[in-house]
């Protein structure tokens, strides 16, 4: 009888250990025997707990498009060196560059402040799928559709954010199967502790990004603060350090080949829910755009950015941002043809409708469906171009797009609250004006204006169907290298958007009173703004078909699978587990799972991006390995790679052993797996995580960071320290 009572738990379990961002209600349902045979320590009730709605994965916090993790009570949190890379480069100039050279607090009061820095804390999720539905009029058009889900999960957000320092959102799971309302505590002030040299947080940089073996020490420690009452509040230098009920202690023993690991994080955005044609347009039109859009940018932003030091410091950010999404493009050209993931899901998809065919009349509205949709993905892509162009245009040239935020903002702050876009909502205002002011140390004028040249150019090229109105008024229709240079520098020359006084203003006025500054750039800013409006209003409306048509196809889906099936990633909490393994990414090629500090000085070249700090290579040269040397390696160990599902906003996630100990932090994928955010492949599917005894090797044997060591409880005496897992 037991037997067979397990071998029906075991059909509830997920065919591959590795595959699967699950929900933390879904780790609920998955089979407690599977779970400990993978490696769980832990009963799955400590990792969740749905009746007070946190468990230890509250532990992990959202950074901000990041993950992040408190280790220590006391408000301390491991995230990736890139993920506080806006804090760094804040407090970062020619003469104190804390980018190049790192930064360690020796004392609380030394500790940085980020602005416009947040951190929330999961506290609970709620389905509200029952709410949303019912929202929808009886016979709604699909542009009064999406209006009435939007407006719903709006108020559905006002009440739950009725309650002081409070961060909600409905998040939507397989296209609006299910909804769900997430709420989060918000940290308001957050600081840097310790920061290594970029040297380190970025060793290999764009050469070795996406890729393995890796030797980066991606890692950076922020701390949480609140008022003296523990209640959320902006930076004061009263505030205290806040007070996390779960954490995950520091692994001093790590981890070695074969051990089960779980990632924990806030995962962006997957593709798998999406039909393989639309899949294929990605391949065939949306990723040779990036590269190549992108990759133009990147070469100005180089170019301007070594006439000037300065600069160069201005563009760090968006260059890092930039160059992380060219080439996770390329790795999903190549991925998407290499796992044939496009055939594989025709494939798939031609199963789920034999399947649906064989079940009668049940399963119609699924197969029409799926064949609305198709009709739908077909009419967008008559546009393609000129929609991915604008919406090109606020991510590139920072002064158009800081004139086209204010101007939306302008826009929509005359509307009802509950009928703005929801980016533009009063519950928004603080996070545009802190990065409307947080924008003017990334201005770098002679970079902004190339990008604006290269913009207009591109627009310039479009077909007559497809013209941007906005800059065929202020640049003409006909590209001509003359005439664009003398209106972009007479743009720049006549405005005050790039005055963070004056834009701040801007920020309070109505649309009247922005068109009577008469300001050249705010006035291009003005028309662009509204026909990306339009092109939101027409995005709106697909939205809505697909909240009416994707779920009955994605039901289908999972019942054919009969098996639980995780959602794509959506931004909300998940975790994944996973195994600490190698792969072998092409034939006569085998990568062992683990490096170490002696690859890292074989890759040292003294020239970028191999070039360590020389603290660092005298300390790991002199074999001062302190207490951190793994046995087995005889080496300290730098990066290891798990067979975890991972994607976007998992940097900084936590790694973390069965019993709850961070073991490393992740950040990154290798290169055969960036195209994982469609279909997972065993074979490939590899995450890069830092090894946490890295961490500690830099913080001990090269930092000597003794308080902050001992804060972590891992300098007590003259032994580390293990701490149990709460």
């Amino acid at each position: 009888m037991k037997k067979t009572l397990l071998l029906l738990s075991l059909v509830a379990a997920p065919a591959l250990a590795g595959e699967g961002k699950w929900t933390p209600q879904q780790v609920l349902e998955l089979s407690p025997a599977w779970l400990k045979a993978q490696g769980l320590q832990l009963p799955p009730s400590k990792l969740w707990d749905p009746k007070r709605g946190t468990g230890l994965l509250a532990g992990t916090v959202n950074t901000g498009g990041c993950s992040g993790s408190f280790i220590s009570a006391s408000g301390l949190i491991i995230t990736n060196h890139h993920c506080a890379f806006s804090i760094i480069q804040e407090h970062s100039s020619p003469q104190k560059d804390l980018i190049t050279d790192g930064f360690l607090a020796k004392r609380p009061g030394d500790e940085l402040p980020g602005k416009g820095s947040r951190v929330q804390v999961p506290r609970g999720f709620k389905d509200v799928t029952a709410d949303i539905n019912g929202a929808v009029p009886v016979g709604a058009d699909d542009l009064a559709r999406y209006k009435a889900i939007d407006r719903k999960q709006k108020e559905l957000v006002a009440e739950c954010e009725k309650r002081p320092a409070t961060r909600c959102q409905v998040a939507t799971f397989d296209g609006g199967v299910n909804y769900t309302l997430v709420d989060a505590v918000e940290l308001q002030d957050v600081r840097l502790v310790y920061a290594p040299p970029r040297a380190v947080g970025e060793y290999g940089g764009e050469e070795d990004n996406w890729s393995w073996p890796r030797h980066t020490g991606d890692f950076s420690i922020i701390r949480a603060y609140t008022a003296p009452d523990g209640s959320s509040a902006p930076y004061s230098e009263k505030n205290v350090p806040y007070k996390a009920e779960f954490f995950f202690p520091l692994s001093t023993q790590g981890v070695k080949p074969g051990d089960f690991v779980m990632v924990l994080g806030y995962p962006g955005t997957t593709y798998r829910t999406l039909l393989a044609e639309e899949m294929a347009e990605r391949q065939a039109r949306y990723y040779p755009r990036v590269r190549d859009a992108l990759g133009e940018a990147i070469r100005l932003l180089e170019a301007e950015g070594e006439k000037d030091p300065a600069g160069k410091i201005a563009v760090a950010s968006q260059l890092k941002s930039l160059h992380n999404v060219y080439k996770n493009a390329g790795g999903q050209l190549e991925g998407l043809q290499r796992g044939r993931i496009v055939e594989k899901q025709r494939e798939t998809e031609a199963s789920v409708v034999a399947w649906a065919q064989k079940g009668g009349a049940k399963w119609n509205d699924a197969l029409k469906a799926r064949e609305d949709l198709l009709a739908e993905q077909q009419a967008a892509s008559k546009t393609f171009e000129r929609d991915f162009l604008l919406g090109l245009s606020g991510r590139l040239a920072r002064g158009p797009a800081l004139a086209t935020s204010v101007a939306r903002l302008s826009m929509e702050r005359a509307k009802p609250d509950l009928e703005r876009r929801p980016e533009y909502m009063d519950r928004e205002l603080p996070r545009i004006k802190d990065r409307l002011e947080r924008e003017q140390k990334n201005l770098f004028i002679a970079a902004d204006k190339a990008l604006l040249h290269a913009f207009v150019k591109r627009a310039q090229a479009l077909k007559p169907d497809e013209r941007i109105a906005a800059v065929d008024t202020h640049f003409g229709k006909t590209y001509v290298e003359k005439d664009v240079t003398a209106k972009i520098d007479s743009l720049y020359a006549g405005t005050k958007v790039l005055t963070q006084s004056e834009r701040m203003k801007m920020a309070d006025e109505s649309p009247a009173q922005l068109a009577a500054r008469k300001d050249p750039l705010l006035a291009f800013g003005l028309d662009l703004a509204k026909e990306q409006a339009a092109l939101d209003d027409t995005k709106d409306r697909r939205q809505g078909a697909a909240s009416r048509l994707r779920p009955a196809w994605r039901k289908a889906v999972m019942a054919q699978a009969g098996k639980p099936v995780a959602p794509d990633a959506n931004s909300t909490l998940r975790v994944s587990f996973a195994k600490v393994q190698g792969y072998a990414p092409r034939d006569g090629a085998v990568y062992l799972p683990q490096t170490t500090l002696t690859g890292m000085l074989q890759k040292h070249s003294g020239e970028e991006p191999f070039n360590a700090p020389a603290k660092v290579r005298a300390t790991a040269e002199a074999k001062k390995f302190g207490p951190w040397v793994d046995p087995r390696l005889k080496d300290v160990p730098v990066d290891f790679l798990s067979d975890a599902d991972t994607t976007g906003g998992n940097s900084g996630s936590p790694t973390v052993n069965g019993k709850g100990e961070l073991v490393g932090v992740n950040f990154d994928r290798v290169w055969e797996n960036v195209a994982n955010d469609f279909g997972y492949n065993p074979d490939v599917a590899r995450n890069v995580n830092v090894d946490v005894r890295y961490l500690l090797w830099q913080l001990d044997q090269v930092e000597n960071a003794d308080a902050l060591l001992r804060e972590l409880n891992i300098r007590k005496s003259s032994s580390p320290v293990v701490k149990e897992a709460r």
